[in-house]
């Protein structure tokens, strides 16, 4: 008798479980970078192509990212110069993420089509900050991220093996550094405070 009811009971706890998990995976969406990547993947044959690929994906990740926050900055910034510099961010990645689009569209390269699961949370992670220490955390978020967009760009314009890829990512640089300028300008400026 006490077999049966603890067998009962285990496979209650694990149908349980089963439908928790269930129900968790359903509601949970994947990935739009992860999805790209993966569409890419299947159309793509060529592991030189993929590796381009992959560059347009995180560029477009990228610009989404700093699409949205530069939206939080111009809402949430306690300083006319980060209400200022997250429109600039708008306006410049906006234009960004169409050049990177239009590329994409040419080498038929599927894009991220929304905010990815990295970028969601960097936002969130400003988003919950309080307002007195908003301006300094987007400053300091800013200049690292942007630091590493250069990077990034400058390896894509060296290493890829597209030419036009190349070209784009060489002219990505002057407005990620122009962004890094003022990303460390206010920067210094909440350090002052």
């Amino acid at each position: 008798m006490k077999k049966i009811i603890l067998s009962k009971i285990i496979l209650g706890a694990a149908l349980a479980l089963f439908t928790l998990n269930s129900c968790k995976n359903e509601s949970k969406q994947e990935d739009p970078k992860e999805v790209a990547e993966e569409q890419n993947e299947a159309n793509i044959q060529n592991e030189n192509v993929e590796d381009d690929a992959d560059h347009l994906v995180d560029a477009a990740a990228i610009n989404l990212c700093e699409i949205e926050i530069g939206k939080l900055a111009q809402e949430k910034g306690m300083s006319q110069d980060v209400k200022k510099f997250g429109k600039m961010l708008v306006t410049d990645h906006e234009k960004a993420l169409e050049e990177t689009k239009t590329l994409a569209d040419k080498k038929a390269i599927t894009l991220p089509s929304s905010i990815t699961e990295d970028g969601r949370d960097k936002y969130n992670k400003l988003k919950d900050e309080s307002a007195e220490d908003f301006d300094k955390k987007f400053a300091d978020m800013m200049v690292d991220g942007h630091q590493d967009a250069i990077d990034k760009m400058e390896k894509i314009a060296e290493k890829a093996d597209d030419a036009d890829i190349k070209t784009w990512a060489a002219n990505q640089i002057s407005p990620l550094t122009a962004h890094l300028t003022e990303a460390k300008r206010i920067q210094e400026m909440q350090k002052n405070k």
